[in-house]
């Protein structure tokens, strides 16, 4: 069920983020924090039955891996119909959440739906067609934070979902680029659709994609959206070499192969340098939105 892999679900709470610093702590009073938090769990649960949906369909291959050969269901821990029986009530639990988390338009419960069919098809047959594997992933990013704005009946910045998209897309194939570092010439026989990727286009790919995601976040923070929102001395701007530096030594870590083909345990403690930059990121984004003076509509 990789809880470690929970993590991701912060996207979730992107847009309460950043309606707090819009609106203030009032907006934690009301139920939007309750019904964010249960869209979070919803996407832990039904990602959790993904996974269990994807280690089924990769019993053999991941058996060849060096590192998921110890998965509980590759290694013989777990029985099939054990995983089989996780993945249904993973799945009704999480639509039950969801459910609640928009009980008058049910647009929570179409995102997890949504993500449901979309990482489906990724475990049974997308994730072997070279790109349309990654955009996959990334589409469960933008689905979390599209999620989080319905949860909480906020607007969601297409600045905040472009950035989405570059940054996972950027993951996802930093990811790969990992996977052929670690098996090599070998990497055909864990799974065929790392043939299809090379080292120099996976370069490539990634330096355009940080550099686009590095764009609309800076972009998001000098519009005129933003400062409608946030006032004209919000200071966003100032977190822009946070997020630099965070994406470049993400990169440095997976060219480096010291750990970059897991953002999650990068984020949880596996790069300090990396955890450190980002806590102070998400330290000065509150600290500038709890400051900032929203401009009065006028009227």
């Amino acid at each position: 069920m990789r809880p470690r892999q929970w993590v991701k679900n912060i996207f979730v709470l992107a847009a309460l983020l950043f309606a707090w610093g819009e609106q203030g702590e009032a907006i934690l009073r009301t139920t939007a924090l309750q019904h964010v938090l249960l869209a979070v769990f919803a996407f832990c649960l039904i990602s959790s039955a993904i996974y269990l949906v994807n280690d089924l369909c990769d019993i053999e291959s991941d058996r060849q891996h060096p590192v998921k050969r110890l998965r509980a269901i590759a290694s013989g821990r777990l029985s099939k119909g054990g995983a089989w029986a996780g993945v249904a009530l993973c799945a009704v639990s999480s639509f039950v959440l969801a459910h609640f988390a928009d009980p008058e338009h049910h647009r929570v419960l179409y995102c997890i739906l949504a993500y449901s069919v979309i990482n489906s098809m990724y475990s049974f047959r997308w994730k072997h067609v070279a790109l349309l594997d990654v955009f996959c992933i990334a589409a469960g990013f933008l689905l979390r934070v599209l999620a989080g704005g319905y949860a909480i009946e906020a607007e969601v910045s297409h600045w905040l979902l472009l950035c989405t998209i570059f940054l996972s897309l950027f993951l996802a194939l930093c990811k790969r680029r990992a996977e052929i570092d670690l098996l090599g010439k070998n990497r055909g026989e864990h799974r065929k659709i790392l043939l299809e990727y090379t080292p120099e286009f996976l370069t490539q790919a990634v330096s355009v994609l940080a550099a686009s995601a590095i764009l609309s976040y800076a972009m998001y923070t000098v519009a005129d959206e933003t400062e409608e929102k946030f006032g004209p001395e919000h200071g966003l701007w100032w977190t822009v070499p946070f997020v630099v530096f965070g994406l470049l030594r993400y990169l440095l870590l997976v060219q480096t192969q010291r750990g970059g083909g897991n953002p999650t345990k990068v984020l949880l403690g596996g790069d300090p340098i990396f955890l450190a930059n980002a806590l102070a990121w998400l330290g000065t984004v509150i600290w500038l939105l709890s400051t900032s003076q929203p401009v009065p509509l006028p009227g």
